[in-house]
């Protein structure tokens, strides 16, 4: 799985209307109303490399009232549920 945070710049007087439509599209998990430069940040989950392209210039682009997006590619994922697993490997409770 790929995963994609993705910086957006909106209108800022559509901002839960174009969040809500970006939260709605395949492939997008998470999208967070954010203060600073960028308005939401997106999380696109895809299984190839290729299918990026389809989600973020192909549709998250096109939504009405988005005026840029950032991209980064997670290079492996971090969460502290893996931690507490990777832990706990071999010990009885």
């Amino acid at each position: 799985m790929i995963t994609a945070i993705v910086l957006i710049k909106t209108s800022v007087d559509r901002i839960p209307e174009i969040a809500e439509s970006i939260a709605a599209l395949d492939s997008v998990s998470e999208v967070f109303s954010v203060t600073g430069t960028y308005d939401l940040i997106a999380m696109v989950r895809v299984k190839e490399h290729e299918d990026l392209a389809e989600v973020i210039p192909g549709r998250i682009s096109k939504i009405p009232g988005v005026e840029g997006t950032d991209t980064h590619v997670a290079f492996r994922t971090y969460s502290q549920h893996d931690l507490e697993a990777a832990f706990s490997i071999g010990l009885d409770n």
